[in-house]
Formats: C-alpha cells, structure tokens, sequence
C-alpha cells in the first residue's frame, strides 16, 4: 500500500524535462542484465528497477513498458513504442539477445556502452570548461575597465582643454557607448542567445553549426575524434548482435547525430548495397580523409579481412577515445596564451591610451 502511495504521489508530479539522462540509461540497461541472470521474469524484473530509478519521467516510461509488456509484446517491441527514449540501436541489439537466447549480455554490453559515451561527453565538456571561464572573466574584465574605470577617469580629461590621442578618444568613446546602451545591448545578447538556441534545432541552424564546428581549428579534431569513438562503438555492437551489414550502416547513419556524417553514410550505404566493400565506399565518399582519417580506415580493413570486427571496434574505441583525450589537451594549450595575448592587447591599449593622455594634461599644465 505504501510502495502504491509513493507511486501515485510522484505520478501527480510536474513533469518538467521530458528527457531521459544517460546515467538514468546505463543503470537501467545494467540492473536489468543483472536481475536476468537470476531468471527473474522481464516484468518483475522492470517493477524493480522502477524503484532504483530516480527520474520521474522515466519511472512513467518504464511503467507502460511493463504494460506493454504485459500485454503480450515482447521487450523490444514494446521499446519501439518509445523512440524518443530508445535509439534504434539499442532497439535492434535488444532485438538481437532476445532472438539468441542471450538477451543479459546484449543489456550489458549497452550499458557498458553508455557508460563509454557518458564518460567521453564528461571528458569534452570537463575540457571545454576551462577555456569558457578565462573568456567569461576576461570577458568580464573588460565590462567593469570600460564601465567603471573609465567613466572614473574621464572627468580629469574633460576638464583639459587639450586635444587627446585617438587611441584615449577611442577608449573613452568605447566606454560611453557601452554605458550608454547597456540594456539595449543586453537585449541585443539575450536575443542572440534564444535565437541561437532556436536555431540549432532547426535543420538549416544544425547543418551550419556542425559545418562551423569542423572549420574552426583545433576544436574540429575533438569533434571528428568524438563522432568517430562513436561509430565504432556502435558498429561493434551491431555486428556482435548478428545485424546485417546494411541495417548496421543504416542504424549508424541515424545515430550519429551529424549532418555530415550523415550524408556521407548515405552515400556509404548506397555504395555498399552495390556490393562494394565498406573501407573502399568510405574511401570513395571521402577521398581526402578528412572524416575518416587513414589509420581508421586500415583498422576497418583488418576487419575486413579478418571477420574480426568486435575486437578492432573496441581498439577503434579506445584509440580514438584517446585522440580525443589528446585534441582536448591540445585545445587546453592554445586557450591560455591566446587569452593571454588578447588580455595583453587591451592592457597595452589601455595603458597607452591613458598615461598618454595624462602626459598630454600634465604638459598642459606645465
């Protein structure tokens, strides 16, 4: 009666985010695995795990699995009436262990691959932190110099009747305009911020993020590295789940998340539905290697000669797991001297601006 209580009242609960953590995924996928092994029933074995999970939104999502469920479908049809929670191809994996009898393994080795992904989207955005805050106080720097300082100083020009150097007229100029507009300017930045946002979700808005993303240098490698630790893993796990090659590629191309990557497999899937051979198709549609590097395609062309795809996608995975480890420290190396040298820029600016003009008062004066 209790444990029905507790249910009813996070029921009645406002749902706020519609969206389900990775964290919440790979402790899912492994407390299933593990209740499986002790032969508890797929049903008695979600009502379980319902209580470990601590979002509220995926407590309801694992309820009507267990509706479904009890309703005659089996574990992975019942997922596909939840496309927003479950990507094809866990689907397709999930799939896969209940037709080979080994459905506790497949659970397992999702987890485990969530749990990769989770821990390299950390790594990125542990990495990318630190160079967001040297531009925000930077950034922030300049705010208070140019609307506290500056107006502080001003007064002691205004009353010389000497004519100042551009480089002061400049600053000074700077300083009243920002002070003078700071809400209209704030508007200006807060709008650029919700329109961004909007933006990024349209098709247009993330077909040119991602092609800014691969243009600007130094952060293109993290992001290519990313995708590509990505791919592996998911190839590896298709593959060892005995899913056709086509449908592989086919669930790879949806899950990447990448316009660019997304047209490559397409064309990828039409060139290997002609009986080409995946590393040639890839070499095809990238000729530069510019999205598959050389040593990813030499790797995959072991595979190909070998059959042995599971093993070379886990050392794809950790390789490139690695390049993004290094891209981010990498990345983490310019940020410094380069907020640095634009830190200096205004420093120089502003010192020479005012004890030039200072010097032009005082010999006024004298």
């Amino acid at each position: 009666m209790e444990n029905k209580n507790t249910k009813n009242s996070w029921n009645k609960q406002i749902i706020l985010f519609k969206k389900v953590s990775l964290t919440d995924k790979y402790n899912f996928y492994e407390y299933l695995s593990v209740m499986l092994e002790w032969w508890v029933s797929i049903v008695e074995t979600l009502e379980s795990v319902e209580t470990k999970i601590t979002s509220v939104y995926f407590k309801e999502k694992i309820l009507e699995l267990i509706t479904f469920i009890a309703s005659w479908d089996s574990f992975s049809k019942a997922m596909k009436k939840m496309p927003d929670i479950f990507s094809n191809s866990e689907i397709s994996v999930i799939e896969a262990g209940e037709t080979t009898g080994s459905l506790s393994s497949a659970l397992l080795k999702i987890s485990d691959d969530l749990k990769k992904v989770h821990d390299l989207r950390n790594k990125v955005k542990g990495s990318l932190t630190y160079p967001v805050i040297i531009f925000l106080f930077l950034f922030l720097a300049l705010f208070i110099v140019l609307t506290f300082v500056i107006p502080e100083i001003k007064p002691l020009f205004d009353t010389a009747e000497v004519e100042l150097p551009t480089s002061t007229k400049l600053l000074i100029n700077t300083s009243d305009f920002i002070i003078g507009n700071m809400w209209l300017l704030f508007l200006s930045f807060a709008s650029f911020f919700v329109f961004i946002l909007w933006y990024k979700n349209t098709v247009n808005g993330k077909k040119a993020i991602e092609d800014f993303l691969f243009w600007l240098p130094l952060i293109w490698r993290v992001y290519r590295n990313y995708i590509l630790s990505n791919i592996a893993s998911t190839l590896g796990n298709l593959v060892w789940s005995w899913v056709n090659i086509i449908k592989t590629l086919t669930l790879i191309w949806k899950s990447t998340n990448n316009s660019i990557y997304e047209a490559l497999f397409d064309e990828i899937i039409i060139k290997v539905s002609s009986w080409s051979q995946i590393v040639k198709a890839m070499e095809e549609v990238d000729p530069e290697k510019l999205y598959f590097p050389a040593d990813y395609l030499q790797m995959l062309s072991v595979w190909e000669r070998t059959a042995n795809l599971e093993s070379i996608s886990k050392k794809l995975n950790a390789q490139y797991t690695k390049e993004v480890d290094y891209s981010l420290s990498n990345l983490t190396k310019w940020v410094e001297p380069l907020a640095i040298i634009l830190a200096s820029i205004f420093v120089l600016w502003f010192a020479y601006a005012i004890l030039w003009a200072i010097l032009k008062v005082t010999q006024t004066v004298g």
